[in-house]
């Protein structure tokens, strides 16, 4: 009988996919990067999601955040998700926590129960504590990089963060890391150096958007950066739950 996952099982076989059921899998930051890492896990069949995120969707969000659509807008994105998740696999239990993630906030999760962790949150203190509290746990993590200013999305490769180079939030992240004693962290990145954004469209977007006039810079995005970067999280995540190793079934 035909089933909903039986064209990924062709690939990784019957018992990857019974550990993907039994899975449990975090995201931290339901934006351009995390949003299309939760799709992707929702249709690889992981049994569990926790989908962590405070902001709500807006209009500017609708150019490359794949839960983001006029009918959601207003929406909380943990919420937004939750239902689109349900709606491509009813059976997957999704907990969703309307929250900022950063240390006075950390005590609310327990790393331990979960597989693996996604972080795809925009703050280097955010991304730090998570980093720290996964290794305490010894739950495996893999942490997004900047996407934001970037129009390659093949540049995108997969390393540890001491082998990252030109990316700026890279930059600062290796430098923290060492600080805090981190000996390693795998990362997606990009080395296409950010462009700057246009001051036209800048103005006009400050104008426009009160809770952004006082940034010094805003970063600019589009559809089809960040959707990758989030996509190859998935794939990562995927694999090394279920030990793929290319071979399956030769």
């Amino acid at each position: 009988m035909q089933q909903q996952f039986s064209r990924t099982a062709l690939i990784f076989g019957k018992e990857a996919m019974d550990k993907l059921s039994s899975s449990r899998v975090a995201v931290f930051g339901i934006g351009g990067v995390g949003g299309y890492a939760v799709e992707a896990l929702a249709r690889s069949g992981i049994g569990a999601l926790d989908l962590i995120d405070s902001d709500t969707v807006c209009l500017t969000n609708l150019n490359r955040q794949i839960i983001a659509t006029h009918s959601t807008i207003g929406k909380y994105k943990v919420e937004a998700a939750q239902e689109r998740i349900h709606d491509i696999n009813p059976h997957c239990t999704v907990t969703t926590y309307k929250t900022f993630y950063m240390p006075d906030t950390a005590d609310m999760f327990d790393f331990t129960q979960y597989d693996y962790i996604i972080d795809a949150i925009d703050t280097v203190t955010g991304k730090l504590t998570l980093i720290v509290n996964a290794e305490a746990a010894g739950t495996p993590i893999i942490s997004s990089m900047g996407a934001g200013n970037k129009t390659d999305p093949t540049a995108f490769e997969v390393a540890d963060i001491f082998d990252t180079s030109v990316c700026p939030l890279a930059k600062v992240m290796r430098y923290e890391c060492r600080k805090r004693g981190i000996k390693r962290l795998k990362v997606v990145y990009s080395k296409e150096p950010p462009i700057q954004p246009d001051r036209e469209a800048l103005t006009a977007y400050r104008e426009t958007d009160p809770d952004n006039a006082s940034r010094r810079t805003v970063p600019g995005s589009n559809a089809f950066v960040p959707s990758v970067a989030g996509l190859i999280i998935a794939g990562e995540v995927i694999k090394e739950l279920t030990s793929f190793s290319g071979d399956c079934g030769r």
